[in-house]
């Protein structure tokens, strides 16, 4: 199975979350073992499959989705619900040869992978098979030069400040209110900072706050990216570029890489910290859902993104925007740590 260096070869099986397969992707690179992306895509019907979670390509399309056959791969990395099932039939198609190692959140037990790398985000404790990061894994950002929207930022007055705009998720609703209120600690983060202020945004991202934020910001931002009506986006330029970040708390993803970068982070979170069942949003159909899986869902199901925060926040490794009069502090390079400490447990596999 491994090729003619001796080294390991790899399949990524590849969904359709970005974040996903950044995760796979920043793992592959420092392991720097070949190997292949296999493209998978699925069946609506796929999620009723994990009621009786036995190994098999059922919900897989097979006629859009790339070709799984032998010869099989030494490692299969997998992330997502998804590719669960597909990757441990792989393993059963190889004689149990090829080892899974799934990131992030898995839906079968662990025991049915050789190593599960999480992060402090979900309920998973530490285990023989199990690791828990603090963050999800991600690669230094890279923006080339030849990149327009690196030209165009480049050229912006200084110093830079990113907006990393994500969406309703979990808890977090984004009301006129909160997006008001989001622009004012924008605005007042401008007035004293000076330069130039992007924002961008994402698939997630309402477009309530995108119209806000183009309205309230006109006077302190050069750019305010709508990612639903442009086919660029200034998003990895941004992340190399900026001298600090502002990131909005319902995407951890986001957050790692803006921690990745090096630069000063604020973090903004629009409830305040935590979701009342007195706000009028909690019982909105996500919140509810995420209040209630807290609750009395399987402990390893179970995403709470806020306490993450909150140790981010007690290590000072970013600052709350509310607090950024304060002292500003440096980048953390926590996402280095998570990252060898994944590595080495993949390697020990072999």
């Amino acid at each position: 199975m491994s090729n003619g260096s001796g080294a390991p070869h790899i399949w990524i099986l590849k969904g359709a979350k970005a974040g996903d397969y950044a995760q796979m992707r920043a793992l592959t690179h420092a392991l720097a073992w070949p190997f292949e992306v296999k493209q998978l895509w699925f069946r609506r019907f796929e999620l009723l499959l994990h009621a009786c979670p036995w190994p098999n390509v059922l919900g897989v399309n097979l006629r859009t989705s790339d070709t799984m056959r032998e010869p099989w791969p030494d490692l299969l990395l997998t992330a997502g619900r998804r590719n669960e099932l597909p990757a441990r039939w792989v393993k059963q198609q190889s004689n149990g040869r090829t080892r899974i190692v799934h990131l992030g959140r898995p839906w079968s037990h662990p025991r049915h992978f050789d190593l599960v790398i999480s992060s402090r985000q979900y309920g998973l404790a530490a285990s023989e098979n199990v690791i828990v990061n603090r963050l999800p894994l991600v690669e230094p950002p890279v923006s080339k030069e030849g990149d327009p929207w690196h030209r165009q930022l480049a050229g912006l007055p200084k110093p830079l400040t990113g907006v990393l705009v994500g969406g309703n998720s979990g808890p977090w609703v984004w009301t006129q209110v909160r997006c008001e209120a989001f622009a004012s600690e924008l605005n007042a983060l401008a007035a004293r900072t000076g330069g130039t202020m992007v924002v961008t945004s994402s698939a997630r991202t309402p477009h309530r706050l995108i119209a806000c934020l183009n309205e309230r910001l006109k006077h302190s931002a050069a750019v305010v990216h709508d990612y639903a009506a442009s086919s660029s986006n200034p998003y990895r330029a941004t992340l190399v570029l900026a001298d600090q970040l502002v990131v909005t708390a319902d995407s951890l993803s986001m957050l790692s890489e803006a921690l990745a970068s090096g630069s000063v982070v604020y973090l903004h979170d629009p409830l305040g910290g935590e979701l009342s069942w007195r706000d009028t949003t909690a019982w909105r159909w996500r919140p509810l859902v995420h209040r209630l899986a807290l609750a009395v869902g399987p402990h390893r199901m179970r995403r709470d993104p806020q306490s993450l925060h909150r140790e981010l926040l007690a290590t000072g490794a970013v600052r709350r925007l509310g607090d950024a009069g304060k002292t500003e502090l440096t980048g953390s390079r926590l996402h280095e740590e998570d990252l060898a400490r994944a590595v080495a447990a993949v390697k020990a596999l072999f």
